[in-house]
């Protein structure tokens, strides 16, 4: 006998699963981890370790306000490299759940460092990863999420433009930017539709037939009709290499990472890291004092390391063979409260100093007027604190204010622009460190090296981040009133 289904049953709505089955929607999921592994994979190559070590960590800006401690600083970045790789083996881990493969119990095994079989074709192909086609399949994901928008859009409009009256009981159609294109042919569309001239309708049927060809196209060429066992495979291999690569090359200077695996300690590139942390092209770092306060004590409140000054760094300490002490990677990251990024201000002052350097800008290319109410925006955003502190030092200086002439301006201006030259890199570093951990879209599939958190404000001292701030909003005053009296709006007596 034959059972009818009934129809009132619910469907199944629920996933594909196995390691046949394909990612589907969980492509966009899949795509967002494997830029984070390429954005990885990326910051660990020669050239950005070298810029790290010889640019980033030896700036004047980081050496004055964050420090000089070569180990501390190192830590920092390897924790940072870690988080972030935690971040994306974890989405891993998920998928592969669909698979029935336990890549969670593997990226544990691995961070411990404790041998487990399911390692070793991991390990053995993960230095041969295949980052172009990783490239080719997230570019193609990313483009299929915009055309799908786009096709939502143009559907959306197909359905109020068949329906009667739709032009008087529904509003303007909200449009993405990226179906720009597809919104004019709505719109005449629409307008042939009401004018009852058949053609326009024919056209939005066609504009709705290539967008859906294109879809369907990107959806053969990215994620989204991979395979669970190929897609989460691949970032497994990747996964494991970038963990293995920074145990490589950070294992010897940083502690609590597990000893480098057989595989790593043969590779030639241990070797090649090695000599850039340990002697980067730059030579010897540069001293600075600092143009603001002397440094007549600690400069960082920070976790004890090693006191060894650069480019000498200490070697990771022996465990006598017994397992190192789990690591809370995590919480090495968070800013202590003497620092700018403790107090949550780090992104308030780094807009502070665009702002003033934008300013300087203005005043150097004679915009005075467009530089008057970029000044009235600056001194809005500043807070209490600095803003009381900009008025005390003015008023000490306009006790005794001397000749306000060319060269008194002019050495302000000197003074403003040496202190920009190092502070201005920091706060728009760390502009763009917010903006790359902000949850936006369009950021999501972005696979490019990031900006460690060591090169912002947020490790920052925040007595000399503010005194230096303070110095240049003084002499961008000074400036400002400068170029006033000689245009003769200002007069001082």
């Amino acid at each position: 006998m034959v059972v009818m289904q009934k129809p009132w049953l619910p469907v199944d709505l629920r996933l594909p699963a196995g390691p046949q089955a394909s990612l589907g929607i969980l492509a966009f999921e899949a795509a967002a981890a494997m830029s984070k592994l390429l954005s990885l994979h990326r910051s660990l190559s020669d050239p950005e370790l070298s810029r790290l070590r010889s640019d980033a960590m030896r700036s004047p800006g980081v050496a004055y306000l964050n420090s000089t401690d070569q180990a501390f600083l190192l830590r920092l970045a390897c924790a940072e490299l870690v988080v972030s790789l935690d971040a994306a083996a974890a989405a891993v881990a998920r998928l592969g759940l669909r698979c029935g493969l336990d890549y969670g119990g593997v990226f544990r095994c691995l961070k411990a460092g404790e041998p487990d079989a399911r390692l070793d074709p991991l390990v053995a192909k993960g230095l041969r990863v295949k980052a172009k086609k990783m490239e080719r399949l997230v570019s193609a994901t990313a483009k299929l999420c915009s055309e799908m928008e786009a096709l939502d859009e143009l559907e959306s409009a197909e359905r109020k433009i068949n329906v009667r009256g739709w032009s008087r009981l529904s509003g303007p159609i909200p449009l993405q930017p990226q179906a720009a294109a597809a919104a004019a042919a709505v719109a005449a569309a629409a307008q042939q539709q009401q004018a009852g001239d058949s053609p326009g309708a024919e056209s939005l049927r066609q504009e709705l037939k290539t967008q859906r060809l294109k879809v369907k196209r990107l959806k053969e060429e990215s994620l989204w009709n991979q395979s669970y066992e190929k897609a989460v495979g691949l970032m497994a291999r990747a996964a494991c290499a970038v963990f293995v690569r920074i145990c490589s090359i950070f294992g010897q200077f940083v502690p609590g990472l597990p000893p480098p695996l057989p595989a790593a300690t043969t590779d030639s590139v241990q070797t090649r890291i090695s000599k850039l942390l340990l002697h980067p092209r730059s030579g010897k770092a540069k001293a600075s004092s600092g143009p603001i306060t002397r440094r007549d004590g600690p400069s960082r409140v920070h976790p004890p390391m090693s006191s060894n000054s650069c480019p000498i760094i200490g070697l990771r300490p022996s465990y006598g063979g017994k397992k190192s002490p789990t690591t809370d990677w995590r919480r090495l990251l968070d800013a202590p409260p003497a620092t700018v990024g403790g107090a949550g201000l780090d992104q308030q002052y780094a807009n502070v100093i665009v702002s003033a350097e934008e300013l300087l800008r203005m005043e150097a290319e004679g915009r005075q007027e467009e530089a008057a109410a970029e000044r009235a925006e600056m001194y809005e955003m500043l807070p209490a604190k600095l803003r009381s502190a900009v008025r005390s030092k003015l008023r000490e200086w306009w006790r005794d204010p001397g000749p306000l002439d060319e060269g008194l301006a002019g050495g302000w201006k000197d003074a403003a622009e040496r202190i920009m030259a190092w502070l201005a890199p920091m706060a728009r570093d760390t502009l763009r460190w917010q903006a790359e951990r902000n949850m936006d879209r369009t950021r999501r599939f972005d696979g490019a090296p990031r900006v460690y958190a060591l090169q912002t404000l947020r490790w920052a001292d925040k007595e000399k981040a503010e005194a230096a701030i303070v110095e240049v909003l003084v002499a961008l005053s000074c400036i400002c009133w400068y170029e006033e009296r000689r245009r003769g709006s200002v007069r001082i007596a």
